[in-house]
């Protein structure tokens, strides 16, 4: 008999075995405290919650997982040194012919086909500056 009551005392007196539960929201490990700022349009906006509400998440988190877990290749087109100093050369050629057109049509030391022909040089020039660019980008 006094076994039994020996048990029961015991039970009374001894801590709860885990921590105790006040309520609220649950403590995060690592809390997120910085933001980041994405600007665009407000369709931008709109398309961004609607995929995100599409998968069941939020903007900020269906953000966050596509930033951190989407892998974006970057190409990086290299040219030998030779072309890229003849494309320096090139805009500086074009910027000069420029220059000396306008000089000229001020004064108006030029006859109209000798300006045809340097504009026509020009606008080759810069054709020629706009398909290297296109190339290396």
């Amino acid at each position: 008999m006094e076994s039994t009551v020996k048990k029961t005392i015991s039970t009374k007196n001894s801590a709860p075995a885990g921590p105790v539960n006040k309520g609220g929201r649950p403590k995060v490990p690592h809390k997120r405290r910085t933001a980041v700022s994405v600007m665009c349009t407000l369709i931008e906006k709109r398309v961004i919650e609607a995929n995100a509400k599409r998968v069941g998440m939020n903007p900020s988190v269906f953000l966050r997982n596509l930033g951190l877990n989407t892998r974006i290749e970057v190409r990086v087109k290299t040219l030998p040194k030779p072309v890229l100093e003849m494309r320096g050369t090139l805009s500086h050629i074009a910027a000069n012919l420029n220059q000396i057109a306008k000089r000229r049509n001020r004064g108006d030391d030029l006859n109209a086909m000798e300006r045809a022909l340097l504009d026509q040089d020009v606008r080759s020039l810069r054709g020629l500056v706009r398909n290297i660019n296109a190339y290396v980008s």
